[in-house]
């Protein structure tokens, strides 16, 4: 990467089941001030030259989500750029736009409340085409219980090893205080939770979640103004899989494998066992941990189950902020992998700090069973 692109400030509200006291737009400004207040930027115009925004139609029951977002990220004044996808996509365009040279100081802010819709499940039913696969039935949980079987078949990994990636996420997410979810489970509690999409059991699903996340990203001139401690993002990848489910090999990791592939290119890193301090992974489900660690390179293809079983995630410090297990809505999966490798590297995660962090890697993902990855290294 030629020019150098810096996160100067992240915010995130406490993520919860139900924010019913709080509508969207407050959700958003409560971020946006912050990450403002935090690099000395005021309200008035011009003090950020453009905006992403991050939302979803069917979350926020209304056409064109973002345009009830537009005062609170001040774009009535400036440009506004929206990304009904995964937050980490939203980190790609802004990034974009200060690289392209258009920018140098860009506003980021994604919201999502879970709680508003009758059914997550009735909102990822349409993300499916309306003549073949929507009328029987799917949805994001049941594409990924199809994934899932046909990943822990290939990669053995057990119903037991799925427990212990809850019990494990539930103990790092009671030392992060946003984290959602953060009363202890025991192997037996997630063993003993029903099957709701054989074989995902509802202890391995991350829970209903509202929350909204804001990042000020900059060009290295104008960080170096705007914060003493940027983190720098030195590696992106991105990469679509194919639309129908019926074309792909479920248990594989075609476009996360591509997209870890090129940001890793773009960061140099050749071993991403040994070169990475931090991994964040949005585990939806508590299979994927394994699954995208391979994709990742933290280990081979098909040796997740061995992974797991060897103490993988703790040797390589994934998931320390308790992982999107602990709750994060789904179209903030990944900003909120991104915005805890921020505050690793910044040395200010609390008592879930790796020591001496240096280079970390956050992963998200958009569309059934992990359709569109994106991966993104950082520095500081």
């Amino acid at each position: 990467m030629g020019k150098r692109v810096a996160i100067c400030a992240v915010a995130q509200t406490k993520y919860e089941s139900n924010k019913w006291q709080q509508r969207m737009q407050g959700l958003v400004w409560e971020v946006v001030k912050d990450v403002k207040e935090q690099v000395g930027l005021g309200f008035g115009p011009r003090e950020i030259e453009s905006s992403v925004t991050c939302s979803d139609d069917l979350f926020d029951a209304r056409t064109i989500s973002d345009n009830a977002i537009t005062d609170v990220v001040g774009a009535h004044f400036q440009g506004e750029e929206k990304v009904a996808a995964d937050g980490s996509q939203a980190v790609y365009y802004a990034v974009s736009q200060i690289l392209s040279g258009h920018h140098d100081v860009v506003l980021l802010a994604g919201h999502c409340k879970e709680s508003q819709g009758a059914s997550r499940n009735q909102v990822t039913h349409l993300a499916f085409d309306p003549f073949f696969t929507r009328p029987i039935g799917l949805d994001y949980l049941a594409a990924a219980g199809l994934q899932a079987r046909a990943y822990m078949a290939a990669s053995g990994v057990t119903d037991e090893q799925l427990a212990d990636v809850v019990v494990r996420s539930r103990q790092w997410a009671a030392k992060n205080p946003l984290a959602n979810a953060q009363d202890a489970v025991t192997r037996e509690d997630v063993m003993a939770s029903p099957m709701v999409a054989d074989p995902i059991r509802e202890g391995h699903v991350y829970p209903v979640s509202d929350g909204a996340i804001a990042m000020i990203l900059a060009s290295e001139e104008r960080a170096q103004e705007l914060c003493d401690n940027p983190v720098w993002i030195t590696g992106l990848g991105n990469c679509y899989d194919t639309f129908y489910l019926g074309e792909r090999e479920l248990e594989g990791n075609f476009s996360l494998s591509k997209a870890a592939e090129r940001a890793y290119k773009m960061a140099g890193v050749t071993d991403p066992k040994a070169e990475l301090d931090v991994v964040e992974i949005a585990d939806q489900y508590a299979y994927q941990q394994a699954q995208v660690a391979e994709g990742l390179g933290l280990c081979g293809a098909g040796e997740g189950g061995a992974w797991l079983e060897a103490g993988g995630p703790d040797a390589q410090n994934v998931n320390r902020s308790g992982g999107m297990l602990a709750g994060n809505p789904l179209l903030m999966g990944g900003l909120a992998r991104v915005a805890e490798c921020v505050l690793q590297l910044q040395g200010e995660a609390g008592d879930r700090q790796v020591a001496g962090a240096k280079r970390a890697v956050a992963q998200g993902s958009t569309g059934p069973a992990g359709q569109l990855q994106t991966v993104v290294v950082l520095e500081n």
